[in-house]
């Protein structure tokens, strides 16, 4: 059965290509990388609040995300209420943040705004359901309010990781993905259908490429967007470790996804439990100890963009939420 794949709107991920875009101007010889932006400062507390769901929902998800926490130098308060077991809530109708992670389970999908974009209200506009604004929801866990699937802890971690600035693993420009994916149809496909409208093998056995897989239900995805959530982009402004096919971040993918079997691109890991390469990781961006070499790099970068130089953008509101992020990190607190 064909799966829908985990991504954001579209909408979302043009406003962040954009924003990024400006930040990478903005920040031009500050040695600030774009992707230190998306990282919450080390030993921050960050809220958690549920738009729906119950409390056994709520608690069983709290729990997933301690071998998060265990792990690393920062907190995620669910705002448990000891007198009466529950959980802290917000709602579409918040003007101000109940929480920087704002979690709901009436979307549909698995997805997770990337670290700091959790309260970036330049994203969406105000009547967007998912944004960085205090209404919006910044992760989704469908239908996590009732009964969870078998594999429900992983998703919960593999979100929450993305909450914390992680990426997907497979888009890693050290790992062997973009080889191994088969972009392109074998050579003479006949675009075929099931009855469910999903490109399967035509009567030949040659198989649709991940460019047109992905373009039939239920994802119904443009190349551009293929290359967006799967394809793996260098840049002088991306930092990345060894590719750790141990990862919930790795997602298994269809098998005709990949050039050989067994590839290399595929999970070795049990797809719930964090792996030592996601522990490592963790404590490389969230060090037990606040402060250190990324708050001297924000505090550089703050003090050069604060100056108004004509030269790093002057544009409000990318301006003004550039300043509150870089602040947050050089005095290790919530943007």
């Amino acid at each position: 059965m064909a799966r829908l794949l985990e991504s954001l709107p579209e909408h979302i991920e043009a406003a962040v290509e954009v924003r990024d875009a400006w930040r990478r101007r903005a920040t031009a010889g500050l040695e600030f990388l774009v992707q230190d932006l998306s990282r919450w400062a080390p030993g921050a507390v960050l809220r958690v609040a549920f738009l729906d769901g119950g409390t056994e929902a709520h608690a069983r998800i709290a729990d997933a995300t301690r071998q998060i926490t265990d792990a690393c130098g920062v907190t995620l308060d669910f705002g448990l209420d000891p007198a009466t077991g529950a959980y802290r809530r917000w709602t579409t109708a918040d003007t101000t943040y109940a929480a920087e992670i704002r979690v709901s389970f009436d979307q549909g999908g698995y997805w997770s705004l990337v670290g700091t974009d959790s309260t970036d209200p330049t994203l969406a506009e105000a009547d967007s359901p998912l944004g960085g604004s205090p209404h919006q929801r910044s992760l989704n866990l469908a239908g996590y309010g009732g009964i969870l699937p078998d594999d429900w802890a992983g998703t919960v971690r593999h979100e929450f990781l993305h909450a914390l600035a992680f990426k997907h693993t497979h888009q890693n420009m050290r790992g062997p993905c973009e080889g191994e994916f088969r972009w392109e149809d074998d050579d003479g496909y006949v675009p075929t259908r099931n009855d469910r409208g999903v490109f399967i093998a035509d009567e030949a056995g040659r198989r649709p490429g991940v460019y047109t897989y992905l373009a039939g239900p239920p994802n119904r995805w443009s190349r551009a967007r293929v290359d967006a959530n799967l394809r793996t982009t260098e840049s002088d402004d991306t930092t990345a470790g060894p590719f750790d096919s141990d990862s919930v971040m790795l997602y298994q993918f269809e098998p005709f996804f990949y050039r050989t079997a067994p590839s290399p691109c595929a999970p070795t890991g049990n797809g719930v439990d964090l792996s030592a390469g996601d522990i490592r990781g963790l404590q490389l961006l969230y060090p037990p100890e606040p402060g250190g070499e990324l708050a001297t790099r924000a505090e550089t970068a703050l003090t050069a963009v604060s100056g108004g130089a004509e030269s790093i953008g002057g544009g409000d509101p990318y301006r003004q939420r550039l300043v509150e992020v870089l602040r947050g990190l050089a005095e290790g607190r919530v943007p």
